[in-house]
């Protein structure tokens, strides 16, 4: 008898992050310029809790005009612990 565990994640899902963990889940940003040319500037990050909801942490003191994105966090992003 073998026990394995398998689990599939779509790409808006995150996968588990071990309790343990204080990285954060999310990445914020705000967009820059129109079209498809624009950038994104980093204003934060934060943290899913198990109840779909958020805790956001923004850097320095900042006016936000517009509204703001949340993205998910990848491993790779040298941003990520900031």
């Amino acid at each position: 008898m073998t026990n394995t565990t398998e689990t599939t994640t779509t790409p808006y899902e995150q996968p588990p992050v071990p309790e343990d963990s204080n990285r954060p889940t999310h990445i914020v940003r705000k967009k820059r310029g129109p079209g498809r040319k624009s950038d994104f500037e980093t204003l934060g990050v934060a943290w899913a809790h198990e109840d779909g909801k958020f805790y956001v942490k923004l850097y320095g003191t900042q006016v936000i005009e517009g509204g703001f994105y949340v993205f998910p966090n990848r491993n790779d992003n040298p941003e990520a612990g900031r």
